[in-house]
């Protein structure tokens, strides 16, 4: 049996942002599982566009996009609502690459292998970039390292946080009091996912949760979960819904037969 035909009649909660949740759902689908949808994250633009708008007009040597949400939310604040022609453009993962093309604008620099800053740190392009003037498109927070590391090379480096990242309002009650028969594999694709979901299914599914099988996509958040005290943890080999489908069938398959009754 095939990692994702593991998933057959078995449930994959998916934490996803709705509005970037069902191609992965069906991929699930597709491979026979049940996707549960339950989303842990809501993409909000930020509450005060004008100062973006100037930041986002400057001259720039290097435009760097941490997700396709980046790339979305910019959008409507750039000089024409379009890519700018100058800088070169960066993408950390091929979604966001996707994006950026889908804007009129494929990137110059996307990372080979994992899709992350480490990887598109170590592009020979971003070796020397002295006397640069970079800016980094994101939601507000997050990791500093692109920011530390390009100026410790010699960079002037500045964010523009274009959306923040809050907690939905969910009624979890139902899928919690059925967790056992519902969900087999979970996942989380950050740090704060992570964090959200535990909040989300409150003290009441917190034992079963941390019992069910986990997705992530770095090893930063697969430290994380251990600490927090889920058994079961792998790492999907790239943050895109087909090496997290796999991720999730290669869970399942080692997994006890559970998660997979039908729904009703």
């Amino acid at each position: 049996m095939t990692p994702a035909g593991a998933l057959a009649g078995r449930g994959v909660l998916v934490t996803r942002p709705a509005a970037q949740a069902e191609r992965l759902c069906a991929l699930i689908e597709a491979a026979g599982g049940r996707a549960i949808r339950l989303p842990v994250l809501d993409i909000e633009p930020a509450a005060d566009p004008a100062p973006l708008r100037r930041l986002l007009a400057e001259r720039w040597d290097l435009l760097i996009f941490v997700s396709r949400n980046a790339v979305e939310q910019a959008l409507p604040l750039l000089p024409g609502g379009a890519l700018p022609s100058g800088p070169r453009l960066a993408a950390v993962g091929r979604a966001t690459a996707e994006a950026l093309a889908g804007a009129g604008r494929a990137p110059d620099l996307v990372p080979a292998g994992r899709y992350d800053s480490e990887t598109l740190l170590e592009m020979p392009e971003l070796a020397d970039v002295r006397g640069w003037r970079v800016l980094i498109v994101r939601g507000e927070g997050g990791r500093t390292l692109m920011c530390d590391t390009l100026a410790g090379r010699g960079a002037e480096v500045v964010y523009a946080e274009v959306y923040r990242r809050v907690l939905p309002s969910s009624d979890v009650d139902t899928l919690v009091a059925r967790w056992d028969e519902q969900v087999a594999v979970t996942m989380a694709t950050s740090d704060e996912a992570l964090r959200n979901l535990l909040t989300l299914v409150g003290p009441a599914g917190r034992a079963a949760l941390l019992a069910t099988p986990l997705v992530v996509v770095a090893e930063r958040t697969a430290d994380l979960a251990r600490q927090l005290g889920f058994g079961e943890v792998g790492v999907a080999a790239r943050a895109d819904d087909e090496s997290i489908l796999a991720a999730c069938g290669a869970l399942a398959a080692a997994s006890p037969a559970d998660g997979l009754r039908p729904e009703g």
